[in-house]
């Protein structure tokens, strides 16, 4: 279990790290969107390998507050308090319902991409 949360501690770092090909807040763009996508897969490869619920949500919950200290255009997809409720409730849904990586994946995507299409 410490590997899987070396690997989504890292994962996480990363992402906070990109810079976002938009800058308005609550409307991904598409490279955010796969990206994400690929976050969400992670978190069902995380569950699968005995990380829980609380566990993975907790350092979700953590990096926000972490995440909070760059500047909008610089965050990876969590750019406003909306965008932080879609990831964190889609890993959520992760560990809720549990299935394949990749199921979770497209959800995720379809969901972001109408979400990019307000």
């Amino acid at each position: 279990m410490t590997q899987t949360s070396n690997f989504l501690a890292a994962s996480v770092a990363v992402f906070v790290l990109l810079c976002s090909d938009s800058s308005v807040a609550s409307r991904p763009s598409m490279a955010e969107c796969f990206e994400g996508s690929d976050f969400i897969a992670n978190a069902a490869l995380s569950r699968d390998a005995g990380m829980s619920s609380e566990a993975f949500i907790d350092r979700m919950e953590q990096d926000f507050v972490a995440i909070q200290s760059f500047p909008s255009e610089l965050r990876w997809f969590v750019h406003d308090a909306d965008d932080e409720v879609f990831l964190l409730e889609s890993a959520r849904e992760v560990f809720a319902r549990p299935g394949a990586a990749d199921s979770h994946r497209q959800t995720f995507l379809q969901a972001c991409v109408e979400r990019m299409a307000r």
